[in-house]
């Protein structure tokens, strides 16, 4: 009895159908519910944790992300079947997610998993009467391009992207929001393509402009902005975990300036995302690397590195390879591959061994495992010097310079300790003395030049392939078998251009064509920026444990059509922000709010409180601050006294940069792992110790208080109160001042609501001046009333700057 019951309590977790084979004789009467739409997600949830990949781990030798085979979720053990097509009765599955009976109720208690819903089990019924088909998972079958549905609406547009969205919204009996208005759009996509606001003078001209190109035309002009490169570059410094600091123990500088600058420019001069991968995985493998190949080769090394002394170097060194291939897996791959480092993954097939064959791509750098204190200009070899051919040709002429004037003092000195006759001594002495002042003008001009040259910190291969182990239990210390490098094999072979596989090996591995990944990743995060959650809405995890696509056909589409273009970025986010479907207004009917909240089916256009970077680039944009100086090292905005004091262990205190240099936008912002910029990670950026795909959204008191009451922002509020003040139509200055935070005029109501407030403002500042006083710090003004009607619309723009409309992407 216990036997039976034992078996029973196996087959019936077997309600995780991992998808990999079709079950033929079966598949085309599934037509009510999608395995891997429906049921996959159910039995990830719920079962793959005992009977998924993991064999270590797996109960009773029962897997259920396979139909066939002696694991097999079709399998009979003991004359009790798992899942037997087409029978409710005959499938154990069916009773132990059903049953009343607490020993025999699928998931056990002890899993800490919910039981199946009614809505679940009905899935699962429906799935086995119809033949139980399995299926390969979705994300691991290459993209097609899906055929053009037919829709009812075929007026609404013909862009394969609108009518696949359509097509999905007319089987809902959903209809499309309407177009969004002109002053919505630009603001909108101006946000998007750049990260900052419209000028006034541009949403004139766009109003303007009547053509029915105006608008592809507007997005065109966006592209070709210097400022959208450094807006999709911030996206992608989260996903690499780019910082200013090491983040572990003394958390010294660390100089990857260079790395930053190459990101902005791969975007504004559309870098194909194909060499895009191959520079930053393997830069420094090309046969003759340029500086831009070798530069973004540091992608390999952004990872957290601690000091020496605070670990074992061995332990370092490991810890060093997991980031990269953690990086790597999260970035190209869309995939936990971490979770294979001490067993095979629980829910995706890929294995221990699969991890370590990536982890080996990674085990061979000739370099330090730690920092040797605090490393000079921030930098920790291998680096290069980046300087131009005139600048290189110079320094070598300099250096051959220096060799010679050294040779020479040298031989000088030798000829000085040498000679005997007081005279001769004394001539020889002021030779030298010549010879040394000719050396040190030498070398000074030298290390100016030296200075001037930027250096980045590389990847570099060492000569002899370090052997890579399994470890067991992901312990650095405990090798097991050992492996080659290699790819996953459930995932296409990987070709090898010599008797060794390279990284370079690896990276082509990534972009060809048959690769189911890389482009549906790519384009699932791209689609993300513009409407705030991915088709995969885990963007960081399209495994078996992510969410399956609101519209795999449409990610299938963005994929395919991403790699044909030849991998173009701009291509891509084009055919984006051109559809109706981007261009809706994100006012819709309550119906469609409670029938889809969060805008899942894409029935309106999204709205999403914006990234803490484009707040505050918003807020110094608006008031006439911003500095668009792009490239260069980080800048340290204004932050209160002592920042840093409660996490550094070396003395560190905060001091700000001073001048135009604060102004500068939050991209070019110093990142200190151990204490980010509060203005950033109040308003949910990340820390940047790990690689992150997707920010959460919160919503706090201390958000509000850091955007009523920080400082700059509140000088930001005076420089647009003065200038609104220097309108010469003074009934106009409310429309100027909405107008150039929000993109919009205000309506009567608010008109009025806004007017009274200045009012009121004046009144209490003329009454209280030291209120006003407080205000209108830094501003030269003596007349009191003109110092109350300065502070009024201070804080009338302040206000502004916390509207709803102002923070919101809508």
């Amino acid at each position: 009895m216990f036997v039976i019951r034992k078996l029973i309590r196996i087959v019936f977790r077997i309600s995780l159908v991992g998808g990999c084979i079709i079950c033929s004789a079966f598949a085309a009467h599934a037509k009510e519910v999608s395995f891997g739409r429906d049921v996959f997600p159910i039995l990830s949830d719920r079962c793959f944790a005992c009977h998924g990949p993991d064999a270590h781990d797996r109960k009773a030798k029962l897997r259920l992300d396979f139909a066939d085979g002696p694991d097999g979720a079709y399998r009979t053990h003991d004359d009790v079947t798992a899942i037997k097509p087409g029978s409710l009765e005959d499938s154990e599955l069916w009773y132990r997610i059903t049953t009343d009976d607490p020993d025999d109720l699928m998931p056990p208690a002890k899993a800490h998993k919910k039981p199946l819903t009614k809505e679940e089990q009905s899935v699962i019924k429906q799935w086995i009467e119809a033949g139980a088909p399995y299926e390969r998972f979705w994300a691991f079958v290459p993209p097609k391009k899906p055929k053009t549905p037919k829709v009812k609406n075929d007026s609404w547009s013909k862009l394969p992207i609108d009518q696949l969205v359509l097509a999905k919204l007319e089987s809902l009996d959903i209809q499309p929001a309407n177009d969004a208005d002109k002053r919505t759009l630009i603001r909108r996509v101006t946000f998007d393509l750049t990260g900052l606001p419209p000028t006034r003078e541009e949403i004139k001209a766009f109003l303007g402009d009547k053509r029915p190109e105006a608008y592809e035309a507007l997005v065109d002009r966006l592209l070709a902005r210097k400022q959208y490169g450094e807006h999709m570059a911030r996206y992608w410094l989260d996903l690499v975990r780019f910082a200013d600091t090491n983040g572990m123990h003394k958390d010294f500088y660390r100089n990857f300036i260079a790395y930053r600058d190459w990101i902005i420019r791969a975007f504004n001069e559309n870098l194909g995302y194909d060499d895009f991968v191959r520079y930053q995985l393997a830069g420094d493998l090309f046969s003759e690397p340029t500086n831009d190949q070798l530069v973004a080769s540091g992608f390999n090394r952004l990872h957290l590195i601690i000091d020496r002394g605070t670990a074992l170097p061995e332990e370092s060194f490991f810890k060093n390879v997991l980031d990269r291939v953690t990086a790597t897996g999260t970035t190209f791959m869309g995939m936990t591959v971490q979770c294979a480092t001490c067993h095979d993954h629980k829910y995706d097939p890929l294995t221990q061994k699969d991890f370590y064959s990536l982890f080996a791509f990674f085990n061979n750098i000739d370099a330090a495992p730690e920092t040797g204190g605090r490393p000079k200009n921030g930098l920790q070899p291998p680096f290069v010097a980046l300087g131009s051919p005139a600048q290189k040709k110079m320094l070598a002429q300099l250096n051959e310079q220096l060799a010679g004037s050294d040779q020479a003092l040298k031989a000088k000195k030798k000829e000085l300790a040498s000679e005997k006759d007081a005279e001769k001594k004394k001539a020889h002495s002021q030779e030298l003395k010549s010879l040394t002042a000719k050396y040190n003008e030498v070398k000074g001009k030298r290390d100016r030049l030296d200075r001037e040259i930027p250096r980045a910190m590389v990847m570099k291969e060492r000569k002899d392939i370090r052997p890579t182990h399994i470890r067991i239990r992901g312990e650095y210390d405990a090798p097991g078998e050992l492996v080659t490098r290699n790819t996953p094999e459930f995932l296409p072979a990987l070709k090898k251009a010599g008797e060794n596989a390279s990284r370079m090996d690896l990276a082509e591995w990534f972009v060809q064509p048959g690769n189911p990944l890389t482009a549906r990743v790519a384009a699932n995060r791209f689609w993300q920026q513009f409407f705030g959650v991915g088709l995969v809405k885990t963007s960081e995890d399209l495994g078996a444990q992510g969410e399956v696509p609101s519209h795999p056909e449409l990610l299938d589409h963005l994929a395919v059509s991403f790699v044909e273009s030849g991998w173009k970025v701009k291509a891509l986010i084009k055919q984006i922000v051109l559809t109706k479907t981007y261009r809706q207004s994100s006012v819709s009917k309550t119906e469609h709010f409670a029938k889809d909240p969060e805008n899942r089916n894409l029935s309106r256009g999204s709205r999403f409180r914006m990234d803490a970077e484009m707040i505050r680039d918003q807020i110094l944009a608006t008031s006439g601050l911003l500095v668009n100086a792009m490239y260069g090292k980080s800048v340290k905005p204004p932050q209160p006294d002592g920042l840093w004091k409660s996490v550094t262990m070396i003395g560190e205190r905060f001091k700000p940069d001073s001048g135009d240099a604060i102004y500068r936008r939050s991209l070019y912002t110093y990142w200190k792992r151990g204490m980010p910029p509060p203005q950033m990670t109040i308003l949910n950026a990340p820390v940047r110790d790990a690689c992150i795909a997707r920010r959460e959204r919160t919503n706090t008191p201390s958000q509000a208080l850091l955007l009523l009451n920080e400082a700059e922002y509140l000088k930001a509020a005076r420089e647009l109160a003065g200038k609104t003040l220097q309108t010469k139509d003074s009934a106009g200055r409310l429309d100027f001042a909405y107008e150039t935070v929000t993109s919009k005029l205000p309506d009567e109501k608010e008109r009025k609501v806004l007017s009274d407030l200045v009012s009121s403002l004046e009144k209490n500042y003329i009454e209280q001046p030291a209120l006003a006083d407080a205000v209108c710090q830094g501003v030269d003004l003596t007349d009191a009333k003109k110092k109350a009607q300065f502070a009024a619309w201070t804080v009338l723009v302040n206000t502004l700057y916390n509207l709803d409309i102002t923070k919101t992407r809508e």
